[in-house]
Order: C-alpha cells, then sequence, then structure tokens
C-alpha cells in the first residue's frame, strides 16, 4: 500500500467507531501499516504482546527521532505530538533518566490528602455552577474544567492563561490544521512562566522543576512542564469524561451512577481497558533493520503502539472481579520505562471527580443515546466532544453566616 490508500488512524469514520478499525487491521498480523494524518505514515502494533515487547525493548526501538530521516510532512498536524523536543517522551538513556526524576520527584511532593482536597473543593464549585439548571454538558462544565484547576494549581498558572492552554492542547491532540501554531503558543506561554520562576521562585511545580538538583536548562524545564501539563491534564480530562459516560449507559448501574454495582474506582479500570483516554503512544523508531512478530521492520521506520487495540485483544472477561483482578495489566498508563510517571495522582484526581458528581447528581441521564454521541478527531486520544446529561435540579446549600452575622 501507498501513502493515501492506507488504512486512515483519523477522520469522523475512525472516530466514531476505532474498534472496528482495530479488528480489521488485527485481520493483517500484529503490526500493520497506516495512515495517522494526510501523507504521514506509520507501523501500528495492534498485538497486545507485540505492544508489550515494543514498550519494554529500548535495544531495538528508540524514542529518539532526530537521527532518521523526518518522513512527517512539513504542515502535517500530528508533527505536534511526534517532532523532537527535548522532553522525557523523545530522550533514551541517561537523558531519559534525568527528565523522569525531575517529574517522578516533582510530582512526588504532592500529597494525596492535600490533592484530594482540592478536587473536592473544585468539584463543589463546578456543580454549583450547573445544579441549579438540572442539565450540564459534563465535559465542557466538568471533566475538561476540574483538572485544568487543580493543574493550574499546582504549576501555579493563572486562571487566564489555564483556559488558553487547555483551548490549545486539544487543537494539538485533535491533530487539526492548527496543530502546530497551538504546540508554539504551549510552549510560548509556559517559557513565560519558566522565565518569572527563575526570577520569583513559588511553592509551585514550576519552581520545583527548576531548582530540583539535575538543573534542567530553560528548554529543558519549559518540555518537562509542558509533556506533564499537556499529557497529564488531557488524559485526566478524558478519563473522566469516558468514565462518567461509561457509567451513564452500562445498565448495571439501573438507573442510579451512585448506588450502582461497580465503584468509582472500578468503573475507571473498565474505561481504562475499554475506552483508554489516550488510545495511541507517541513515536518509537527503529534502531536497524529488524524482523519483529515476523514482519520486517527498516532501521528508523516510526512505530506507533495502539494502546485500545492491544487491550481489547488482550481484556478480560465482564465480570467485576475479572476486571478488579487485572487492575495493572492494560496498556492505558504504556508499559515499560516510558510509562506514565503520573499514574497515581491522575488516578486519584479521576477517582475523587467521578466521586463527587455521581454522589451530588445521582440521577443524571444522557439526552441523546450513547451511539450518538461524537468524539473528537485525531489518532492519539480517544475523547468525547459532549457529554449532556439531564437530572433533578438542585440548589447547594449555602454556607452558614459567620456568628457576627446572625
Amino acid at each position: 500500500m501507498t501513502a493515501g490508500t492506507l488504512p486512515a488512524l483519523y477522520g469522523e469514520d475512525f472516530a466514531a467507531d476505532p474498534g472496528r478499525h482495530y479488528e480489521r487491521l488485527r485481520r493483517q498480523g500484529p503490526l500493520a501499516r497506516v495512515e495517522i494524518a494526510p501523507g504521514a505514515d506509520a507501523v501500528l502494533v495492534t498485538d497486545y504482546q507485540a505492544a508489550l515487547d515494543v514498550l519494554r525493548d529500548t535495544h531495538t526501538f528508540s524514542k529518539d527521532p532526530r537521527p532518521w530521516p523526518d518522513t512527517i510532512p512539513e504542515d502535517s498536524p500530528v508533527r505536534s505530538v511526534l517532532a523532537y523536543r527535548p522532553a522525557v517522551t523523545f530522550a533514551d538513556g541517561d537523558t531519559h533518566s534525568r527528565h523522569r526524576k525531575v517529574i517522578g520527584d516533582s510530582l512526588g511532593l504532592l500529597g494525596p490528602h492535600l490533592l484530594q482536597t482540592q478536587v473536592s473543593d473544585a468539584a463543589a464549585q463546578l456543580i454549583g455552577r450547573f445544579a441549579a439548571a438540572g442539565s450540564a454538558d459534563l465535559v465542557a462544565d466538568y471533566a475538561r474544567r476540574l483538572p485544568l484547576r487543580v493543574f493550574n494549581t499546582w504549576f501555579g498558572v493563572p486562571d487566564a492563561e489555564g483556559e488558553l492552554l487547555a483551548g490549545r492542547l486539544s487543537s494539538m491532540f485533535d491533530s487539526g490544521a492548527d496543530a502546530q501554531d497551538a504546540s508554539a503558543e504551549l510552549v510560548k506561554v509556559i517559557g513565560g512562566l519558566v522565565a518569572d520562576r527563575r526570577a520569583r521562585p513559588q511553592r509551585d511545580l514550576t519552581s520545583y522543576f527548576i531548582q530540583h538538583p539535575v538543573g534542567l536548562d530553560d528548554a529543558e524545564a519549559i518540555m518537562q512542564i509542558a509533556v506533564t501539563f499537556s499529557g497529564g491534564y488531557e488524559f485526566t480530562a478524558n478519563l473522566i469524561a469516558n468514565t462518567l459516560l461509561h457509567m451513564l449507559a452500562d445498565p448495571r448501574y439501573d438507573g442510579s451512577v451512585y448506588a450502582g454495582a461497580m465503584t468509582a474506582h472500578e468503573a475507571i479500570n473498565e474505561v481504562l481497558w475499554r475506552n483508554p483516554p489516550q488510545s495511541t503512544s507517541s513515536g518509537y523508531y527503529v534502531r536497524y533493520d529488524t524482523t519483529f512478530h515476523g514482519v520486517g521492520l527498516r532501521a528508523g521506520q516510526l512505530v506507533l503502539v495502539s494502546y485500545a487495540a492491544a487491550n481489547s485483544q488482550s481484556a478480560p472477561g465482564g465480570e467485576t472481579d475479572a476486571w478488579g483482578a487485572s487492575e495493572s495489566a492494560h496498556l492505558a498508563w504504556s508499559a515499560g520505562p516510558h510509562s506514565c510517571p503520573a499514574r497515581q495522582p491522575a488516578l486519584l484526581i479521576a477517582i475523587s471527580a467521578v466521586e463527587q458528581l455521581t454522589s451530588r447528581l445521582c440521577d443524571m441521564r444522557l439526552t441523546r443515546p450513547a451511539a450518538d454521541l461524537r468524539w473528537r478527531p485525531g489518532p492519539f486520544q480517544r475523547s468525547l466532544t459532549a457529554l449532556p446529561v439531564r437530572f433533578t435540579p438542585w440548589a447547594p446549600k449555602a454556607p452558614a453566616p459567620a456568628e457576627d452575622e446572625v
């Protein structure tokens, strides 16, 4: 097949039912050539064991695209995700370990109790805005706003700039026409934040990244913050929305998302298996000509791992106990040296966000069939455009007046 005739991993048809496309690709074997944007092709791994082998095999696969010919067109929207930057996602060996240590050590400063308090406060404020209306779009009004508030607080990003970053991130991960401009604007905003914290350090993650003993330069600091903010925010927002849809559409909840058959944690685990928020990895590059799982690969060839396709091949049965027992086996957090370093805080945010909403608005109903909901385009994420619901209007209680006001 040539570019233009390859199966497309983008567009509305793919976004509407990626599972059908993955099943067709799997018939070709564990790896298949696909088009990830017009004129940009890659090898996609759809087999679970082959996916694990790519993610863990640093001898055969590199994350750094620079040694190889650049086959992505200059104006391609996927360059916003795949083009080299001095970031942990494009590094191997000691450089990767150095960048990852900054991220892991800094995120380790976030105590679970403080994080739960931040999520609870943000949830109460956001729910209070739409609870009395009896309807809401749980994507725009809740799932995307809640983690944004938390991430803004962590990194010391002003709310107005945080809203700008969220919009730019959507463009990047959708791989739309303005994706490269969005990426440049993201770097510009974070660059200003880094310059400010160099001069005036504060008690936030931006300052911790800069002050870490490994000594990141400005370009490195900007990119580690950008990767952590963008990947963490997008993943968590999509995980919240996908979980809420799963609970609203699943008959096991029998009319109540609060008193249903599973906890929020169990529902999230099912989503991480069945509908992972990041559906496809960023790039891996073949170090030398080789045969991999029976498929010939050329040095420098771009390889992507489909977490969603691999999960669907290896997913356990539908019983709740089976899902719980397999919690660590899915690939939604990736695997190997490049597995997600923000797994615990992201999971805690998502669980708390779902619990806070479903405990307050337990009779939520979708306003349209789940099959009619639309998904954002692009090969890298699985993300709803909207999640409209209705529920019994509810007015949060006003805080008790101070004693001197009584």
